[in-house]
C-alpha cells in the first residue's frame, strides 16, 4: 500500500526539529494525520508547509509539554474530534546538564523529569481512551542507551530514561489484553542538537539521521505491528529487546 496509515490520527511530540520532526513528516507521507506537538509555532508552521507540500495533514498544538492541563484539554479536543487516537509518539525529551549529579542545580532536574517522565505519563493519562478506542492503538517512546550504561556524569538524563522505560513497560503490561501496542525504542547516537550539546567534539557525518529512523517508526506505528513492552533497538538494525530483570 502507498498509504499504510491513512484515515489514522498520530500525535507527534517535539515536532519541530531532529527525530520528532522527521517523524512526523514520514507519519504524515504514510497517510496519517499528524498533531504536532512543539514549543515554537513558527518551526510547527514549516512543518506543517512541508507536510502539505508532500500531500498529507497536519493539526499544529503549540504547547509547552510542562503545561500538564494543556496535556488533558488535547485528549478532550482529540475525543471531540475524531474519537480515537492511532499513535502516539512521544519524542520530546530533555538532556539537561552533564555534570556530577551532587553538581546539578534543582530546576534543572525538575525540567528533565517534566519533560521526560511527568509529560509522557500525563500524555498516557489523557489518550489512554482514545489509543484503546482505536483498532491498532500504537504508544512508542524514545528512550536512550543511558537508561542502561549509568556513565558519570549522566545522572539526571539517565535517571530520567529509566523513570521512562518503567512508566512504558507498566503501560504496556496493562494494555496487554487490548488491540494497544507499546513500544520503546532506543535510536542511538543519531545527527540532533541534542547529540551535539552532549557531544560537541563528535563529527555529526559519522552518525546516521533522523531521516534514517523515521520508517522504523512507521514500522512500529503499522497496524501490523503485533510487540508489545519491548526495546525496538536501532543500533542493532531494529532488534527488538526483550528487557531483563535483575538474575
Amino acid at each position: 500500500m502507498d498509504k499504510p496509515l491513512q484515515n489514522r490520527v498520530a500525535v507527534v511530540t517535539g515536532a519541530s526539529r531532529g527525530i520528532g520532526r522527521a517523524a512526523a513528516l514520514a507519519l504524515a507521507e504514510a497517510g496519517a494525520h499528524v498533531i504536532a506537538l512543539a514549543r515554537t509555532q513558527g518551526a510547527l508552521e514549516s512543518l506543517d508547509d512541508e507536510i502539505r507540500a508532500k500531500g498529507g495533514s497536519a493539526t499544529l498544538v503549540p504547547v509547552n509539554l510542562k503545561d500538564l492541563e494543556a496535556l488533558d484539554r488535547l485528549g478532550a479536543a482529540i475525543h471531540q474530534r475524531w474519537g480515537k487516537l492511532d499513535i502516539l509518539l512521544g519524542n520530546a525529551g530533555q538532556l539537561g546538564e552533564l555534570a556530577p549529579l551532587a553538581h546539578i542545580d534543582q530546576p534543572v532536574w525538575d525540567e528533565v523529569m517534566a519533560v521526560n517522565v511527568t509529560a509522557n505519563y500525563r500524555l498516557i493519562r489523557s489518550l489512554d481512551p482514545l489509543l484503546r478506542a482505536s483498532d491498532a492503538g500504537r504508544a512508542i517512546f524514545i528512550t536512550s542507551g543511558a537508561a542502561h550504561k549509568h556513565k558519570a556524569y549522566w545522572g539526571v538524563y539517565a535517571v530520567s530514561k529509566a523513570a521512562l522505560e518503567a512508566l512504558v513497560r507498566t503501560y504496556a503490561a496493562e494494555t496487554v489484553t487490548t488491540p494497544v501496542k507499546v513500544m520503546l525504542l532506543n535510536p542511538g547516537p543519531l545527527r540532533t542538537s541534542m547529540r551535539r550539546a552532549a557531544m560537541p567534539g563528535e563529527d555529526p557525518l559519522t552518525l546516521k539521521t533522523p531521516e534514517d529512523l523515521a520508517p522504523h517508526i512507521v514500522k512500529l506505528a503499522l497496524p501490523a505491528w503485533g510487540q508489545t513492552g519491548k526495546i525496538y533497538d536501532f543500533t542493532q538494525d531494529g532488534k527488538v529487546i526483550e528487557p531483563q530483570p535483575p538474575a
